[in-house]
């Protein structure tokens, strides 16, 4: 049941924006908790890298006293890769095409993440 409610948050999400690829809700040791990936992308690499990528956004803002890690924003030739915390236990990965409008982007990965908070 909660895999069904977060895929719903996940499948509005993929909706408001064509810039949004993929998305998937990680539990923070990087296990799957759902996802709208394409066919050929591995959950489980997905969820391990999320996990291990925001682990270490997490100990460099700690480390270098920025405060609470809010996001990491991967940036590549291809894309934009955006995590960002959904609650104490889960992540929040999104993917989006390299001119994508980031703003949108941000603002709905954030009213998304306040929906999974509320079921997590």
């Amino acid at each position: 049941m909660l895999a069904e409610m977060l895929t719903s948050i996940l499948s509005d999400l993929n909706g408001t924006s064509p810039d949004i690829e993929a998305s998937s809700v990680i539990s923070t040791d990087g296990l799957v908790m759902a996802a709208m990936l394409p066919a050929d992308m591995d959950e489980d690499r997905v969820g391990a890298m999320s996990a291990a990528i925001l682990s270490l956004g997490d100990r460099t803002v700690q480390e270098l006293n920025k405060g609470d890690l809010e996001q990491v924003l991967v940036k590549g030739s291809n894309g934009y890769i955006l995590m960002t915390h959904a609650g104490e236990e889960a992540v929040l990965t999104v993917l989006a095409r390299p001119k994508s409008k980031l703003g949108l982007i941000f603002l709905d990965v954030k009213r998304a993440a306040e929906n999974i908070i509320k079921l997590v």
